[in-house]
Protein backbone atom coordinates (compact mmCIF):
# COMPACT_ATOMS: atom_id res chain seq x y z
CA UNK A 1 0.00 0.00 0.00
CA UNK A 2 1.19 3.23 -0.96
CA UNK A 3 1.07 6.22 1.24
CA UNK A 4 1.89 9.63 1.63
CA UNK A 5 3.22 10.13 4.40
CA UNK A 6 5.22 6.85 6.18
CA UNK A 7 5.77 8.43 9.20
CA UNK A 8 2.65 9.49 10.12
CA UNK A 9 1.46 5.88 9.54
CA UNK A 10 4.15 4.31 11.30
CA UNK A 11 2.75 6.59 14.52
CA UNK A 12 -0.39 5.76 13.85
CA UNK A 13 0.06 2.41 13.64
CA UNK A 14 2.10 2.71 17.44
CA UNK A 15 -0.57 4.42 19.09
CA UNK A 16 -3.47 2.47 17.50
CA UNK A 17 -1.55 -0.63 18.93
CA UNK A 18 -0.67 0.54 22.20
CA UNK A 19 -4.11 1.21 22.86
CA UNK A 20 -5.58 -1.69 22.32
CA UNK A 21 -2.78 -3.30 24.34
CA UNK A 22 -1.18 -5.19 21.02
CA UNK A 23 2.12 -6.83 22.09
CA UNK A 24 3.56 -6.67 19.06
CA UNK A 25 3.25 -4.75 15.77
CA UNK A 26 4.37 -5.16 12.32
CA UNK A 27 4.47 -2.38 9.83
CA UNK A 28 6.59 -2.05 6.57
CA UNK A 29 10.11 -0.73 6.86
CA UNK A 30 12.18 1.82 5.71
CA UNK A 31 15.79 3.38 6.81
CA UNK A 32 13.53 6.78 8.71
CA UNK A 33 11.60 4.11 10.62
CA UNK A 34 14.27 2.01 11.48
CA UNK A 35 16.47 4.92 13.25
CA UNK A 36 12.90 6.10 14.67
CA UNK A 37 12.37 2.80 16.58
CA UNK A 38 15.84 2.68 17.29
CA UNK A 39 15.48 6.11 19.60
CA UNK A 40 12.14 5.02 21.12
CA UNK A 41 14.26 1.69 21.93
CA UNK A 42 17.15 3.80 22.89
CA UNK A 43 14.77 6.07 24.66
CA UNK A 44 12.40 3.49 26.77
CA UNK A 45 9.48 3.97 24.69
CA UNK A 46 9.28 0.25 23.38
CA UNK A 47 10.88 -2.69 23.89
CA UNK A 48 12.80 -3.93 20.84
CA UNK A 49 12.40 -3.78 17.35
CA UNK A 50 13.62 -6.26 14.60
CA UNK A 51 13.47 -7.13 10.63
CA UNK A 52 11.72 -9.98 9.20
CA UNK A 53 11.59 -10.32 5.53
CA UNK A 54 8.03 -11.00 3.81
CA UNK A 55 8.50 -11.85 0.30
CA UNK A 56 10.13 -8.84 -1.13
CA UNK A 57 8.75 -5.96 1.43
CA UNK A 58 11.08 -6.01 4.82
CA UNK A 59 9.33 -5.35 7.57
CA UNK A 60 9.86 -4.16 10.71
CA UNK A 61 8.60 -6.09 14.20
CA UNK A 62 8.09 -3.80 16.54
CA UNK A 63 7.24 -5.36 20.49
CA UNK A 64 5.78 -2.63 22.63
CA UNK A 65 6.35 -1.60 26.42
CA UNK A 66 3.83 -1.60 29.16
CA UNK A 67 4.25 -0.44 32.74
CA UNK A 68 2.85 -3.48 35.25
CA UNK A 69 1.72 -5.11 31.85
CA UNK A 70 -1.47 -2.42 31.01
CA UNK A 71 -0.31 0.92 31.04
CA UNK A 72 0.99 1.81 27.92
CA UNK A 73 4.40 3.24 28.01
CA UNK A 74 4.02 5.32 25.02
CA UNK A 75 1.15 7.42 26.02
CA UNK A 76 1.63 10.05 22.95
CA UNK A 77 2.91 10.38 19.68
CA UNK A 78 2.34 13.75 17.69
CA UNK A 79 3.69 14.19 13.56
CA UNK A 80 4.99 17.60 13.65
CA UNK A 81 6.39 18.25 10.24
CA UNK A 82 4.26 17.26 7.43
CA UNK A 83 4.44 16.26 3.93
CA UNK A 84 2.29 20.11 3.29
CA UNK A 85 3.88 21.65 5.79
CA UNK A 86 7.81 21.17 6.82
CA UNK A 87 8.98 22.18 10.05
CA UNK A 88 12.27 22.93 10.66
CA UNK A 89 13.79 24.24 14.11
CA UNK A 90 18.01 26.33 14.51
CA UNK A 91 19.81 24.75 16.96
CA UNK A 92 18.60 27.49 19.55
CA UNK A 93 14.95 26.40 18.82
CA UNK A 94 15.06 22.87 19.11
CA UNK A 95 11.36 22.44 21.12
CA UNK A 96 11.24 20.62 24.66
CA UNK A 97 8.12 18.35 25.28
CA UNK A 98 6.45 18.57 28.46
CA UNK A 99 8.89 19.81 29.86
CA UNK A 100 11.81 17.58 29.68
CA UNK A 101 9.77 14.48 29.80
CA UNK A 102 8.76 13.79 26.42
CA UNK A 103 10.84 13.56 23.20
CA UNK A 104 11.58 15.04 19.97
CA UNK A 105 13.10 13.53 17.00
CA UNK A 106 14.71 15.58 14.19
CA UNK A 107 16.01 14.65 11.06
CA UNK A 108 19.30 16.63 11.08
CA UNK A 109 22.57 16.61 8.40
CA UNK A 110 24.13 14.21 10.77
CA UNK A 111 20.81 11.28 11.05
CA UNK A 112 18.15 10.87 12.87
CA UNK A 113 18.43 12.11 16.42
CA UNK A 114 16.39 13.27 19.46
CA UNK A 115 16.41 17.17 20.58
CA UNK A 116 18.71 16.62 23.13
CA UNK A 117 21.11 15.07 20.95
CA UNK A 118 20.87 17.50 18.32
CA UNK A 119 21.18 20.79 21.28
CA UNK A 120 24.64 18.82 22.34
CA UNK A 121 25.59 18.86 18.91
CA UNK A 122 24.50 22.16 18.45
CA UNK A 123 22.76 21.20 15.31
CA UNK A 124 19.20 22.06 13.84
CA UNK A 125 16.43 19.50 11.57
CA UNK A 126 13.37 19.05 10.75
CA UNK A 127 10.75 18.18 13.67
CA UNK A 128 9.86 14.93 12.42
CA UNK A 129 7.44 14.16 15.85
CA UNK A 130 6.60 14.15 19.43
CA UNK A 131 6.84 11.55 22.14
CA UNK A 132 5.78 11.45 25.58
Amino acid sequence: MNTTDPIADMLTRIRNASLARHRELTLPSSRVKREIARILVEEGFIESFSMAQDGIQEMLAMQLKYVEGRTPVVSGLKRISKPGLRVYARKTEIPRVLGGLGLAILSTSHGIMTGQQARKLNLGGEVLCYVW
